[in-house]
């Protein structure tokens, strides 16, 4: 039924929980996994004059935190006896990063988390998993967290 599931992960308990329900549907139906991570490669626009040393700064943190939690999703498919692609996806919105990599690669299940923000949190954070949910042409499972 599900050739091809994309997860995309953060590092939170919230993106591993969708690591697990991903890896029991791949399990179940002899699924591939390709593990992303999407890094906003302009958070400082309109920084000022040290924003070329803060841009590099910040991509190598954020290419190491991606590296990191990308391993971790890597490492919990290996225990259940599953292979998985990973990448990390240069973007400057995650949402469009993940649904055109989906689309890419002909995913045909995107599984992710939702970290389940309410109120004035989720009004200045936004929620990805709802745009993705708007914007993807594929099913998307949302496992949500605590």
């Amino acid at each position: 039924m599900f050739n091809h599931i994309l997860v995309p992960i953060d590092g939170s308990e919230t993106s591993m929980l969708a690591v697990s329900k991903a890896s029991g549907l791949a399990l179940a139906f002899g699924s591939r996994i390709t593990l992303i991570h999407v890094i906003d490669n302009y958070p400082f626009i309109g920084v000022g004059a040290d924003y070329a040393l803060g841009q590099n700064e910040y991509l190598a943190a954020a290419t190491a935190s991606a590296n990191a939690a990308l391993a971790r999703g890597v490492a919990a498919l290996a225990a259940e006896g599953l292979h998985s692609d990973q990448r990390v996806i240069d973007g400057h919105v995650v949402h469009e990063g993940i649904v055109d990599t989906a689309i890419a690669i002909a995913a045909d299940l995107i599984v992710m988390g939702s970290h389940g923000r309410s109120g004035i949190e989720k009004l200045l954070l936004g929620s990805v998993t709802q745009r993705v949910l708007q914007d993807a042409t594929m099913p998307v499972l949302v496992v949500k967290g605590g």
